[in-house]
């Protein structure tokens, strides 16, 4: 089968959770790498993981909405949806931490399942050729045993709250396709990295740890792997499925860099040591394993040759670069950090934006 190549056009793009670390690495390459000049609708609600400043120098390259996905429905925000003639939504809007979905579980129910259920009830109702994009985990399929890898057509057995809500989003958008129409595309991904990331994900906070002295807690033996993808790559995967994939498809986007958590710790140490001039071991020492989490899936890793063979994306990042620009990006970027350990953001957020 040859690559696929279908030139879709796309004119105006509704974004949920656009602030977030994935969103607002997205908006800023269709505007710096793309090139892209129609109009963007920004959408988020704002949570503590949306964080206005990851885009304060885009500012004018697009509009932003502060609102609930599951308040989508409401009037007002229909009458601005069609006022804007949307082509596509592409809904990166989560709650994406597995350790918050096991102590507090509503937020993920509402946000991943009826969140997207009310952004594809606002497509059927609005205008059902409105192409819907769903971004996904490659959590879903559960864990893997020491060899294999995940494919489109793995069965769905998440472990988590956090990896069913996601699936159970999956499987509405797919019900949306087949009951009514509405043109999806869907993909699942490796866990990513990069800058923005907000800092109580693995890597962002074992750098500041490290940079605080702080301890750097590893869960159980630290042995779980991850497959581990940079945050452009995920963005350029996306549009390329967007613009050449297949409606009705799946893609599974991987990074093809299977790391231990220990080894992603261990080489966090070398780079930040590399960049500080501080010895390694201060770093290393500052290890401590902690009680695994409970439903700790052991390993994720995807196979990615059907976006690679068919519509001709491929990784640019190397691993090493990757990470030592995102050690680098932190280190670099000391106001964004304090202004979330302070809770400035927030404050911030609080007097500029009304509640929708």
């Amino acid at each position: 089968m040859n690559i696929v190549e279908i030139k879709r056009e796309i004119k105006n793009i509704a974004i949920t959770g656009g602030m977030g670390f994935i969103g607002s690495n997205f908006i800023r390459y269709l505007r710096e790498d793309v090139g892209f000049t129609g109009n963007i609708l920004n959408i988020d609600k704002l949570t503590y993981a949306g964080n206005p400043s990851n885009l304060s120098d885009l500012e004018n390259k697009y509009t932003f909405l502060k609102w609930d996905i599951c308040a989508i429905l409401d009037i007002d925000f229909i009458k601005i949806f069609d006022d804007c003639k949307i082509d596509l939504i592409i809904n990166f809007a989560a709650e994406s931490h597995v350790d918050k979905s096991i102590y507090g579980p509503s937020d993920f129910i509402k946000t991943n399942i009826l969140g997207t259920f009310s952004l594809l009830e606002a497509v059927r109702k609005i205008n059902k050729n409105i192409i819907f994009y769903q971004v996904g985990s490659d959590e879903v399929f559960g864990s893997l045993p020491e060899f294999g890898y995940f494919n489109e057509h793995s069965k769905y057995d998440p472990r988590s709250v956090y990896s069913a809500s996601k699936a159970s989003a999956d499987h509405l958008v797919k019900a949306y396709y087949h009951t009514y129409g509405i043109p999806v595309l869907m993909s699942n991904c490796s866990n990513n990295y990069g800058p923005y990331q907000f800092p109580e994900k693995l890597i962002p906070l074992m750098i500041l740890n490290m940079l605080e002295r702080k301890p750097l807690p590893v869960y159980g033996d630290g042995k779980q792997i991850r497959d581990w993808l940079y945050v452009k790559d995920h963005c350029e995967a996306i549009w390329t499925i967007i613009t050449k994939g297949e409606i009705g498809e799946s893609y599974n986007i991987g990074g093809d860099n299977e790391k231990t958590n220990i080894e992603i710790i261990d080489i966090l140490c070398e780079l930040v040591s590399d960049h500080t001039g501080v010895p390694i071991n201060v770093y290393r020492n500052l290890i401590t394993h902690v009680t695994d989490r409970p439903g700790h899936d052991r390993r994720y890793a995807v196979n990615c040759d059907k976006i690679k063979r068919f519509l001709g994306w491929k990784q640019h990042m190397s691993f090493y670069l990757g990470m030592d620009s995102t050690v680098k990006w932190y280190i670099d970027n000391k106001k964004w950090i304090n202004d979330i350990k302070t809770g400035e953001y927030l404050k911030w957020i609080e007097n500029n934006y009304k509640d929708r």
